[in-house]
């Protein structure tokens, strides 16, 4: 294995999400980088329709927080509060996770700047029937683009589509025209804490060959 492809599968294996960020600004030229990398991924039939909204100012950020705030204390909080533990953690590790979590919820809006991917006209919200089974498609692989490459230029970030449960009241804080919709936020900052590999299950227990349930 090549030196490049090396440092590429040790990115993708430690981009954890990371909800405690540091209010410092990050460089436009940082920045810049990111969203190159998002304009980089696939789109159905190359339409690029995508398009990204860079949030800094305040005002905007606290409005879209008391409904990121709101679908955790009336959502997110207590599906965690009556979960048992995912796959490949215990239940001291989900706890973390939830504390991050709340943490987030508490900080959205102190993050120094989101990236709003957005996608124009979309004929189906995220969760909301089967058009938003496809639509998905070209702009998440733009989001993982810049979550890895953020996480290359040692920023940290986490995806978070929280907001779409009051996604009407949210895109109009965030100006949105009526022909685009927001799919995901994504907090950018540098990390309080540190980069770490991820914690997933087995291949085994999650690939399958040939048939559903036969053995990779």
């Amino acid at each position: 294995m090549s030196q490049q492809s090396s440092e590429l599968f040790d990115v993708i294996r430690s981009t954890r999400a990371m909800r405690r960020l540091k209010p410092d600004p990050v460089p436009d030229e940082l920045l810049r980088k990111i969203l190159e990398a998002g304009t980089a991924a696939p789109s159905g039939g190359n339409a690029q329709l995508w398009r990204f909204l860079v949030v800094t100012d305040p005002e905007v950020k606290r409005g879209v927080q008391q409904h990121y705030k709101r679908a955790f204390d009336e959502v997110v909080g207590p599906r965690y509060a009556s979960s048992q533990p995912p796959p490949g953690m215990t239940a001291d590790q989900y706890h973390r996770q939830y504390l991050a979590v709340e943490y987030l919820t508490d900080h959205f809006h102190e993050a120094p700047v989101w990236i709003v991917a957005c996608l124009l006209g979309a004929t189906g919200r995220v969760g909301s029937g089967p058009a938003a089974r496809t639509s998905g498609a070209s702009i998440y692989p733009a989001v993982q683009n810049m979550l890895l490459a953020a996480r290359a230029l040692g920023l940290g970030a986490t995806l978070t589509t929280r907001h779409l449960l009051f996604a009407e009241e949210v895109d109009a804080i965030l100006g949105l025209p009526a022909d685009a919709q927001s799919y995901a936020i994504l907090p950018i900052g540098y990390p309080l804490g540190r980069f770490g590999p991820v914690r997933r299950v087995p291949l085994l227990d999650v690939v399958f060959r040939e048939s559903w349930g036969a053995p990779f």
